[in-house]
C-alpha cells in the first residue's frame, strides 16, 4: 500500500515540473535522422544503450523497469545487471523505454507536452488493439488477425522510435550538443609596467573567439614628441581685457531719466 502511494504522489509531483525536453516527439526525426533509423532497425539494443547511458554507465544502480514495477528489486540485479537489462529491454521493451523515460523526468524535473502524451497514448493503444488481436487470433486461428497484430506492432514499434528524444537529452546533459553555449568571459588581468605586451582581455586565446590586436615590441607606434614641439611657443598671455580695448563703464541704474518709483502702500 505505501509503494502504491509513492508511486501516486510521484506521478503527480511530475505534473508540476517546469523543464521542457531539448527536441519534443514531432521534432525527433529531424533532430537526428540517423538515430531514429537506428533505433528502428533495433530497438532492443538502442533500449540497453540509453538505459545504460542514463545511469552513468554505472551498472551497479541498475534496478529492473527503474523501480517503477512491482517486479523491481525482486530479480536478482545486483548480481548480474547487464543480463537483467538485456532479458528486460527484450521481454518488456514498452516497459524498459518508459521507465528510462521517468527517470529522465525525475532527474531534470522535465514536464512533458500535450502533444508527447497523444502520441505516447496513441502507442499503448496499439499495443493493446495488436495484443487482442494476436489473441483472437490464436483462439479462432485466424491468420488475418494474426497479419493485423504483426503490422500494429510494428507501426507501435515506429513510433517507439521517437525515444531518440531521450538520447538528445542525454546529449544535453553531457555536453554532446553539436552547439555551445557562450560562456561568461573570465576575469579580466590589469596589466603591469613592466610587461612588454598587456594580458588578454575576455575570452582565452584558445576559446576560438577572436582576440585583440597587440602590436609586437618591436614594431611599436613611434615615441609621443613633446608638446608643444620645440620650436613652436605660444606668445605670452596679456591681461584681459587688453589695454586700450577695455569695455565702456557701467552705467548706474536705473539710467537718468527714468521717473521714480512710486510708493506702494504698505498692507
Amino acid at each position: 500500500m505505501g509503494r502504491s502511494q509513492d508511486k501516486l504522489e510521484k506521478m503527480q509531483l511530475r505534473q508540476s515540473y517546469r523543464n521542457l525536453w531539448q527536441s519534443d516527439l514531432m521534432s525527433t526525426v529531424t533532430a537526428d535522422t540517423p538515430y531514429c533509423c537506428f533505433s528502428c532497425l533495433c530497438g532492443p539494443c538502442v533500449s540497453y544503450l540509453l538505459r545504460k547511458r542514463a545511469l552513468y554507465n554505472d551498472m551497479s544502480r541498475y534496478t529492473c523497469c527503474g523501480g517503477y514495477m512491482p517486479c523491481s528489486g525482486r530479480c536478482g540485479e545486483s548480481k548480474c545487471p547487464q543480463l537483467c537489462l538485456a532479458t528486460e529491454v527484450f521481454l518488456c521493451f514498452g516497459n524498459s523505454v518508459a521507465s528510462t523515460r521517468f527517470m529522465l523526468q525525475d532527474e531534470f524535473n522535465i514536464h512533458t507536452t500535450q502533444c508527447d502524451n497523444c502520441i505516447i497514448g496513441f502507442m499503448f493503444c496499439l499495443n493493446q488493439i495488436a495484443c487482442i488481436f494476436s489473441l483472437v487470433a490464436c483462439i479462432v486461428g485466424s491468420d488475418e488477425l494474426s497479419e493485423a497484430s504483426q503490422l500494429l506492432s510494428c507501426l507501435a514499434d515506429m513510433v517507439y522510435c521517437t525515444y531518440t528524444q531521450h538520447k538528445i537529452e542525454m546529449d544535453k546533459r553531457d555536453g554532446v550538443l553539436g552547439f555551445q553555449p557562450m560562456s561568461v568571459p573570465p576575469a579580466q588581468q590589469m596589466s603591469r609596467i613592466d610587461q612588454p605586451i598587456p594580458p588578454y582581455a575576455g575570452y582565452p586565446p584558445d576559446s576560438g573567439y577572436p582576440q585583440p590586436y597587440y602590436p609586437h615590441p618591436g614594431h611599436g607606434y613611434p615615441p609621443m614628441p613633446g608638446y608643444p614641439p620645440p620650436g613652436h611657443v605660444y606668445p605670452p598671455a596679456s591681461g584681459y581685457p587688453p589695454p586700450g580695448h577695455g569695455y565702456p563703464p557701467a552705467p548706474g541704474y536705473p539710467p537718468p531719466g527714468y521717473p521714480p518709483a512710486p510708493d506702494y502702500p504698505s498692507k
